[in-house]
């Protein structure tokens, strides 16, 4: 027989787990993924969203709450992910994120959910910021960031070469090639946060980007070499660039 001691106590872990699972996360806070016990939902205006089999995020004007994701990205580990069948949407429509891509943008003003992508769509040209409309895809296998294009051609980012040490930014681009010396180093995803590192350069955040608008407009990406949101080059915006993984991005 069940003591009455038994059952309220029972009774208490019950409605302490509810608690938990009620209880509102912070703002860019964690909000599921496997094994998480915290809270579950998001403050008004914010969505659980997936980066990971492990990890979802509270992101503002994001895709509808899940802590299970039915298009997880890609971990950064060698021979992961495979070639899509196309990134393609039918003209007029959003892209539509193929299984294991992921769509990469900033999180933070002036560039909130601006999107990684090649400066001429689909082509080896410079790394922007760019419309939700014209949002890429990407993988990072093996520790190469790599932009999936429509017709299944790979492009893979390749970071300048710091021609000295006063240099505090280094551009980013794509190429046909995958990166190796010293435009190469290794991006991985931290929770879905991208980031870059390389054994010759010692950075204090290796989760800090810049961008920095070229003469014509376009929103150039570079990697910041200093500490996020400290001695800002003149023009440019720091800023932090994440994995999203819902169905189409979103503005």
């Amino acid at each position: 027989m069940i003591s009455s001691t038994t059952l309220s106590i029972v009774g208490a872990l019950v409605l302490a787990a509810g608690a938990a699972a009620q209880a509102t996360a912070p703002q860019y806070g964690q909000c599921g993924g496997q094994g998480w016990s915290g809270a579950t939902v998001c403050p008004s205006g914010w969505a659980c969203t997936v980066s990971n089999q492990y990890y979802s995020q509270c992101l503002p004007g994001a895709a509808a709450p899940s802590s299970t994701p039915a298009t997880p990205t890609t971990p950064s580990t060698p021979g992961g992910g495979g070639s899509p069948t196309s990134t393609a949407s039918a003209p007029g429509s959003l892209p539509t994120l193929v299984s294991g891509n992921s769509f990469i943008r900033a999180v933070e003003d002036p560039n909130f959910h601006q999107y990684l992508r090649s400066e001429v769509e689909g082509t080896a040209s410079d790394a922007v910021l760019g419309d939700y409309t014209t949002a890429a895809q990407f993988q990072i296998t093996g520790g190469q960031l790599i932009q999936e294009v429509a017709d299944g051609t790979k492009l893979y980012a390749v970071v300048e070469g710091r021609s000295d040490p006063s240099v505090m930014k280094l551009k980013m681009s794509w190429s046909t090639e995958p990166a190796s010396g010293a435009n190469a180093g290794t991006f991985v995803f931290s929770g879905d946060t991208v980031e870059w590192s390389i054994p010759t350069i010692q950075r204090p955040q290796t989760n800090a980007w810049l961008v920095c608008p070229d003469a014509e407009g376009n929103k150039d990406v570079y990697i910041n070499l200093g500490a996020y949101s400290y001695m800002t080059p003149a023009g440019c915006a720091d800023e932090t660039i994440h994995a999203y993984t819902g169905a189409t991005p979103t503005p």
